[in-house]
């Protein structure tokens, strides 16, 4: 059997747990979704909505190596190699934390309001430049997705990139002392999960929890720009790190001198001490220039060659439901911007601020389609309502939203209605009626709002003509 990630018995001995057979197959990793299981993965039977259990049988099926089990899980006859432990999300955990030891890599924690994933996977295209770099390819940042990206990390890596996130107090903690990173990020303190917080002061303080895993002597990065930069450099002090900070602001230490965004990226010049850099990003929308600038103090907080690294960023292309942009066929070009991942206040108004860059010579109408945004409290109504400018500003000709709260916002516009739905499945009819050649429609909301699925629609109704924008 050819080499793998794990040996077993060391794969034992990380977990805690007691081996029943061996593996056919070398360990390639490790998964959580026995949907997507890959031959050599290793499934790990968490208990979430669904016992993990229960899918053990249709792992083992797909090619998974083993998995990982409680330890009175009643195994089928024949079931395979199983790891018995008392907790399999423990173990996870256990196994991550043994990953951590045995790598000689430098680790970069990334947490945030809004920005993490982009700035997460700018990180890796430019440390991927300098040496082995691992990162995880979704947004695995939670309780179960760090943990699992620490176990697939290669021991011989270079670098590696860790996205962090949290909906409530003391969450990222754990997280960040699995971690133990060399340089900590945050990228913005914004009025995200608000149901569960009783003000912004208290989601820095959650974000600032980043710090407590950060190695002695350890760097952390922090948005200059935010009003609640002196909390976060107080608890930055307290562990005793060093800090550099980015944004526009004139004490920002990488400081966006100049910045010309257009519909295919922005050309960026930033100054950091003496020096100035100029470098271009592939993905349009000055929300990326600002994480962009974070990334330049985390490589300096490396001490790694930005001149190589930095390159990486002209290639970008922003994933599906992050900016993704295609071009479509509709007895003429259309242009689909794909932001459908998620939403919040910030994240929407650097979405429409996106929009506002396509050229009308090109697109001569901009449409926005938009559903809730959710986990805002009793502030919600209000900061759908306060979207108002921000469409305006982007030059929106015509919005399309869905949800009670996006309601809101639909009736506070005078102008530019298009139509609203309860849902995103009754809005999908109104939007393939309304788009046309010329258009440029961008769709956003929040997960639960499912936004997805009429992207999915646009896709099968147009055929794309190419990826990645005009």
């Amino acid at each position: 059997m050819s080499e793998g990630l794990w040996h077993w018995d060391e794969l034992i001995q990380a977990a805690g747990g007691r081996g029943e057979g061996t593996p056919a197959r070398a360990i390639t990793g490790f998964s959580l979704d026995s949907r997507t299981v890959q031959p050599g993965e290793v499934f790990v039977a968490i208990r979430d909505v669904r016992d993990g259990h229960d899918f053990v049988p249709a792992a083992l099926a797909a090619g998974a190596a083993a998995a990982v089990v409680s330890e009175n899980f009643a195994a089928p006859s024949g079931a395979g190699a199983l790891l018995r432990v008392a907790d399999p999300l423990a173990a996870l955990c256990a196994i991550g934390r043994a990953a951590r030891a045995r790598t000689h890599a430098r680790i970069l924690a990334v947490t945030g309001s809004v920005g993490k994933t982009g700035t997460k996977e700018m990180l890796r295209a430019c440390l991927s430049r300098l040496g082995k770099t691992h990162a995880a390819e979704r947004s695995f940042n939670n309780q179960w997705g760090v943990p699992l990206t620490l176990a697939d990390m290669p021991p011989d890596s270079d670098y590696g990139v860790f996205e962090i996130g949290m909906n409530h107090t003391g969450e990222i903690t754990p997280l960040t002392v699995l971690v133990c990173p060399h340089v900590a990020l945050i990228t913005a303190v914004e009025p995200v999960h608000l149901a569960h917080f009783r003000s912004l002061v208290d989601i820095a303080r959650a974000k600032a929890e980043i710090f407590t895993g950060l190695i002695p002597g350890g760097a952390a990065i922090l948005p200059r720009d935010s009003a609640h930069y002196e909390l976060l450099r107080e608890h930055a002090n307290a562990v005793g790190a060093s800090i550099a900070s980015f944004g526009y602001q004139q004490g920002a230490d990488v400081r966006a001198l100049r910045v010309d965004t257009g519909a295919n990226g922005s050309d960026v010049i930033a100054q950091h001490g003496s020096e100035r850099i100029c470098y271009r990003l592939g993905v349009p929308g000055e929300h990326y220039v600002g994480n962009s600038l974070a990334v330049i103090a985390a490589l300096d907080a490396l001490n790694v060659d930005r001149a190589r690294a930095l390159p990486a960023l002209a290639a970008l292309a922003a994933p599906p439901g992050r900016g993704r942009r295609t071009l479509l066929d509709a007895d003429g070009p259309m242009l689909l911007i794909d932001e459908s991942y998620n939403a919040n206040p910030a994240s929407m108004r650097a979405a429409l601020s996106a929009l506002a860059v396509t050229p009308r010579a090109s697109f001569p109408r901009r449409i926005a389609v938009l559903g809730d945004m959710l986990e805002l409290g009793p502030t919600a109504p209000e900061l759908h309502r306060a979207l108002k400018p921000a469409i305006e500003a982007a030059g929106v000709d015509l919005v399309l939203g869905c949800g009670p709260l996006m309601r809101f916002l639909y009736d506070e516009l005078a102008t530019g209605r298009g139509g609203w739905a309860k849902t995103s499945q009754e809005l999908i009819p109104l939007l393939l009626s309304s788009a046309r050649a010329g258009d440029a429609v961008m769709i956003k909301g929040s997960l639960g709002t499912r936004m997805a699925p009429i992207v999915e629609a646009m896709l099968a109704r147009f055929a794309a003509r190419q990826a990645g924008g005009e």
